[in-house]
């Protein structure tokens, strides 16, 4: 570790920005390159690290209308679980969970993973069965999953409205021990710095304007900034703006965008140290390392790219908090947001191959997609780097859409995560 005496934090305090080290490289792109990836957050950003790391496929780039990490892998509530109900899904996240556990170490960056837990109250019979049917699907698919009475819930939430006269009493709940929050940016940044450092190219502040498209086959893409890019395969993981994407390929995805909505408070003192969910009030919330209350609602009920606040949606939520926490109720909300999220019609991703050769979607993760981060670029650095879909992966095929293997997981989605 490096010490600094008093004289040296002056100098540093002096030293201006511009001689720091960068943590990556903003080079100039290549006229060609054997895979382009659209989408600059963290499912993009990953995909590169794996492609490079696992793959040896190196001469990649990375291209990224804003900066890095700036879309939704910003703009969420940074809450990591595998707790879904069918196979497919379990399998993928559970994936992901695994290696969360190791990803510090694995990108030699800190992103403050933080297994706290994640808890999910019943209020009804409905919810308690429903949560049961859960718990049992993660025990047979080797997931760490429990359900507790209402005791057990009072010991971990002590400051839970857990009154007989609560408009929605909890009458239990359903707890997974290895979940919890990780720093978003800290991830964004951990694979942006093992992309870099591994060859791959990070192209900010450029916008793909179209695709390059012959017989078929995509063969490169058009920019803003730099022109034409040529590509032997084409990965897009633009999140809301998957839709606008699949327009210049001359398809469409079945999906929908919609803002979605959170809040942090002014920081108080630690009070919270787990996750706390309810799908039946409709909000959740955690509390973060510097003491703010991190607080989810769901999506707005209607479509668009707006990245502002609903104050219909907040206070519906705040609602929703101050029902399970009334000791919250004085606490004064510091700022708030919008992200832009794709959703499909089964709350399930699309991790797919598409109608033009050599050009792959990962999509339509709705409000799940940071938990899935880490699996996601795995699965796809491997779909793009073979031209076959991964194992993991080939449950998420646009085909699903057409031959009625759909997945279902609005239930286990809950409360937009």
């Amino acid at each position: 570790m490096q010490h600094f005496s008093g004289f040296g934090l002056l100098k540093h305090s002096l030293t201006h920005h511009e001689n720091w080290q960068r943590t990556w490289r903003n080079p100039t792109p290549k006229k060609k390159y054997d895979v382009i990836i659209i989408g600059g957050g963290g499912h993009g950003l990953a995909t590169a690290y794996y492609l490079a790391k696992e793959h040896a496929v190196t001469n990649v780039a990375v291209i990224e209308k804003g900066y890095l990490g700036g879309g939704n892998t910003a703009r969420n509530t940074t809450i990591v679980r595998s707790g879904y109900l069918w196979d497919e899904s379990s399998h993928l996240y559970e994936h992901s969970l695994k290696m969360w556990e190791g990803l510090s170490k694995e990108l030699n960056y800190n992103v403050m993973f933080s297994q706290r837990g994640v808890i999910n109250l019943a209020h009804t019979l409905g919810d308690m069965r429903d949560l049961k049917r859960r718990v049992s699907s993660n025990h047979l698919n080797g997931i760490d999953a429990e359900m507790l009475d209402l005791q057990q819930v009072k010991e971990i939430l002590p400051h839970l409205n857990c009154s007989d006269a609560a408009r929605y009493p909890v009458i239990g709940a359903a707890w997974q021990g290895r979940a919890g929050v990780a720093r978003h940016d800290a991830v964004a940044w951990g694979y942006a710095r093992g992309a870099d450092a591994l060859g791959v190219d990070l192209i900010q502040e450029t916008e793909v304007t179209d695709l390059i498209i012959e017989d078929g086959t995509i063969v490169g893409v058009k920019t803003n900034r730099y022109g034409d890019i040529q590509a032997g395969r084409v990965g897009s993981v633009v999140a809301g703006n998957s839709s606008v994407i699949a327009s210049m390929a001359g398809f469409e995805l079945p999906l929908e965008s919609h803002p979605l909505q959170a809040l942090v408070s002014e920081p108080i003192k630690p009070i919270l140290d787990t996750v706390v969910m309810s799908n039946h009030v409709h909000g959740y919330v955690s509390q973060s390392d510097k003491g703010d209350l991190v607080i989810g609602a769901g999506i707005d009920g209607y479509n668009g790219y707006g990245q502002r606040g609903s104050y219909p949606t907040i206070e519906h939520t705040i609602q929703a908090i101050i029902e399970m926490f009334p000791i919250f109720s004085r606490v004064r909300m510091n700022r708030q947001w919008g992200g832009i999220v794709d959703t499909c019609p089964d709350a399930c991703p699309i991790i797919s191959d598409t109608p033009v050769k050599n050009l792959f979607f990962n999509c339509g993760w709705g409000t799940g997609g940071f938990k899935a981060t880490p699996a996601s670029g795995y699965v796809f650095a491997a779909s793009l780097a073979t031209g076959e879909m991964h194992e993991l992966a080939k449950p998420f095929s646009l085909s699903r859409f057409h031959n009625g293997a759909l997945i279902d997981e609005h239930g286990a989605a809950g409360v937009a995560h």
